[in-house]
């Protein structure tokens, strides 16, 4: 089988080529054999040829391997180039809430936001939205009539993702339904009208 050749690049074709030039010579050779001869050259050249396809399949698969690699280490650094700036983006949505976000420094903190947000970094949690422990921190519990599930009904900290992956989860305070309260049908609402209104009825008659 043909060896490798060592220190070689992806895309470095050159041991193919000779890998190629040295099957067409011997086939060359094996044209003025006949016999066993002919038979030998024509057995040693389809094992080359084998070896040849072997090597681009190699050469194919090396390539493959390293931009996967390449890929992975770019997403590693800008996570952590992401995460690192999560901190900025919490002090520039203090200062807005304030009113301090103006000027010169709105500029920059909007060139921030639209830089991170280029890089995949997503902003994540609105008050009305259901509690998911995925992706919510409860910090705040309560009990609430309006609710009919468990709902975040105060962000007190955005939370942030890249892609599918958490890097941080929203801050937030819930509420659940009240304990013992039930919602009423709209047949037992119906009921309830038709009752008072004949209790009202009667009431007219006497």
């Amino acid at each position: 089988m043909t060896e490798k050749p060592q220190g070689a690049e992806p895309g470095d074709d050159s041991a193919a080529e000779e890998a190629v030039i040295e099957a067409a010579e011997e086939a060359a050779a094996a044209g003025d054999t006949t016999g066993a001869a002919g038979d030998a050259a024509a057995k040693q050249l389809a094992e080359r040829t084998a070896d040849l396809q072997r090597l681009q399949a190699e050469y194919q698969n090396y390539r493959k391997r390293v931009e996967r690699d390449r890929l992975t280490v770019r997403e590693i650094a800008v996570s952590n180039i992401l995460e690192s700036l999560i901190p900025v983006l919490d002090d520039i949505g203090r200062a807005r809430e304030h009113g301090e976000v103006t000027g010169g420094f709105k500029s920059v903190a909007e060139s921030l936001e639209t830089v991170v947000a280029k890089l995949g970094l997503q902003q994540f949690g609105k008050e009305g939205e259901p509690f998911d422990p995925t992706m919510h921190e409860a910090l705040m519990h309560s009990y609430s009539s309006d609710v009919t599930e468990d709902t975040c009904v105060q962000i007190l900290q955005p939370g942030y993702r890249i892609g599918e992956r958490i890097i941080r989860p929203a801050m937030v305070a819930v509420a659940e339904p009240q304990p013992g309260t039930q919602t009423t049908s709209a047949p037992d609402a119906e009921s309830a009208k038709s009752a008072e209104s004949d209790k009202a009825d009667g009431g007219a008659d006497s």
